[in-house]
């Protein structure tokens, strides 16, 4: 039987606090991440029932990752976190660009920080290839990551990652532009069940070369977050593609670099005192 997912966007970081710090290279955690690091880890209620513990290998997740499933670490001294490149951020603005192997590898050995680099190979931080920011390659990875871990033999697994990426893996759109890029906050968790039904193409209709690995969030995990009835289905995902994707061209997050250099990008809504 599939797993449960636990999906999770990363804790604040530095990058977050404002639209300027977005040339920052793979930023770490500010002080307010890290204490909300703390709060999810005194909220999670499943600490005993995850199995595994994933991440993409930008420093903002894996330390939000090490710090609010920490119980889970403690309870099996032998884990480590799998970190997945197919799970990182979508664009390819300094922010979002991961640190080279080397330097993570022994940045992690430093703080002992139990990962396992497997997949972190060589030009995962490129920005190209199956890494560029353009929606195909993105939405090839977001299925990558969710056929990975239906394969997965444990039973409850923890995936932290970010607010643009979320969207994509989840492919749930609703509210995708309510701050600035995601519908995500910081260190919110959603849970999800893999779809008994084989999907064979994505949301903008395309065929597939197999499973798509449709997720469908739990009831309890959108009661959670004030939300009523069950996920969209597809055909409403479409149009909330459509629209969401929209929506982040307007914020002036669908571009390259360049283009958003030369863009007016508005800043994130503030919630808690932080934009988001």
């Amino acid at each position: 039987m599939p797993p449960i997912v636990h999906c999770v966007r990363h804790a604040q970081g530095v990058h977050n606090l404002k639209v300027e710090n977005h040339v920052i290279h793979d930023p770490l955690l500010t002080d307010l991440g890290n204490e909300q690091c703390r709060k999810l880890r005194d909220a999670f209620p499943r600490h005993a029932q995850v199995n595994l513990v994933t991440a993409s290998p930008l420093r903002r997740t894996i330390y939000t990752a090490i710090q609010s499933f920490q119980p889970v670490f403690n309870a099996h001294s032998d884990m480590k976190m799998i970190l997945l490149p197919d799970a990182q951020e979508t664009s390819d603005v300094p922010c979002d660009t991961g640190s080279d192997p080397a330097v993570l590898r022994k940045e992690m050995e430093a703080n002992h920080v139990p990962v396992d680099m497997e997949y972190v190979h060589d030009g995962w931080n490129n920005k190209e290839g199956k890494y560029a920011p353009t929606t195909q390659a993105i939405k090839n990875r977001a299925r990558a990551v969710r056929r990975w871990l239906k394969a997965r033999p444990e039973k409850e697994i923890v995936l932290v990652t970010h607010g643009g990426f979320l969207h994509y893996f989840t492919e749930d759109w609703e509210e995708s532009s309510k701050y600035q890029g995601t519908g995500w906050l910081n260190t919110e968790y959603r849970t999800y069940t893999f779809s008994e039904e084989e999907h064979r193409d994505d949301l903008e209709g395309y065929q597939l070369d197999g499973d798509n690995a449709t997720l469908v969030e739990t009831i309890e995990s959108r009661e959670r977050r004030d939300k009523s009835g069950p996920m969209a289905d597809r055909d409403h995902q479409r149009v909330l593609y459509k629209l969401g994707t929209q929506g982040w061209d307007d914020q002036g997050l669908q571009l390259s670099t360049a283009e958003r250099e030369a863009a007016q990008v508005t800043e994130g809504k503030e919630v808690g005192g932080s934009k988001m």
